[in-house]
């Protein structure tokens, strides 16, 4: 883990950023940064703007207000060449793997090369199979995304995501619909990659088991406030949160039963209307 006092610059810069959809605010005026190697989890409940957030920083939507930056490039204005820096720099995994289901895995993970580069096909092809075994896909490259289970799906996205080698991975919901073994699984890839890739992630999800596994960082947003509530460590926010509704998001602890008015008075039996020795309607 990067200790504050140890960081570089940060490599994704949110100043004052503002999402709103047909003048519906979503997030309000929300900052924050991350820093080169993290893994930095975006979390919260539902509704409250997690996938808004990741769309608004890799660039397919657009703030009302604020800057986005990664390194010193703003996602919000940059157009042209400059806008084909910063998405260099970026690798992205839809939650549920988006690959298309004509192509073979190996075609799905040479695409961004034959977009993006002019090498020739058999370098296109190495690189594919290289990115294919660096998350454990070796001998699956003929295969069509229907033929392979949903954890593997995950893990094809994401190679295709690390094509073109990007500084950055952001990753929607890479537990979703998993079953816990091999969630766990994608949790150790992630580890390694950022490991040793020393790649930044930035990571979509509220799957309580893998916050705690790989999460160096977190932030978590709020739908009341439409903004941040906390940010730090899981552990710390779980055992050191002054907000109870933080604590109890990582404890997973329900919302306590509030007393209705009638339960002050006369005892009653809710299976049958009975009250007060009489029947009721």
């Amino acid at each position: 883990m990067i200790k504050a006092n140890d960081r570089p610059a940060a490599i994704i810069t949110v100043e004052d950023m503002t999402a709103a959809y047909e003048g519906e605010v979503i997030l309000d005026r929300i900052s924050f940064q991350v820093f080169p190697g993290e893994v930095f989890i975006i979390l919260g409940g539902s509704g409250c703007g997690k996938s808004t957030l990741l769309k608004h920083m890799i660039g397919l939507y657009k703030p009302a207000s604020g800057r986005i930056l990664i390194g010193d490039l703003d996602v919000v204005t940059a157009q042209g060449e400059e806008r084909l820096r910063i998405l260099r720099r970026i690798g992205v995994m839809y939650q549920a793997g988006a690959l298309f289901g004509s192509m073979t895995v190996l075609e799905n993970v040479r695409l961004p090369l034959e977009e993006f580069t002019g090498l020739p096909s058999e370098a296109m092809d190495m690189i594919a199979r290289m990115k294919l075994s660096l998350v454990g896909l070796t001998g699956f490259e003929d295969h069509l995304p229907s033929e392979i289970s949903g954890g593997m799906k995950k893990r094809a996205a994401i190679a295709r995501a690390m094509a073109l080698d990007p500084e950055i991975m952001f990753l929607d919901e890479p537990s979703a619909g998993l079953d816990p073994i091999t969630s766990a699984e994608l949790d150790q890839l992630i580890l390694n990659l950022a490991g040793n890739l020393n790649m930044t992630f930035v990571v979509v999800t509220h799957e309580l088991p893998s916050i705690y596994a790989i999460a160096d960082r977190v932030i978590m947003l709020d739908k009341n406030v439409k903004g941040i509530v906390a940010e730090g460590r899981p552990q710390d926010l779980r055992d050191q949160s002054d907000n109870e509704w933080v604590r109890r998001f990582f404890n997973r602890e329900a919302e306590p039963p509030r007393k209705s008015s009638d339960e002050t008075g006369p005892e009653k039996d809710r299976s049958v209307g009975r009250t007060g020795g009489e029947w009721t309607a």
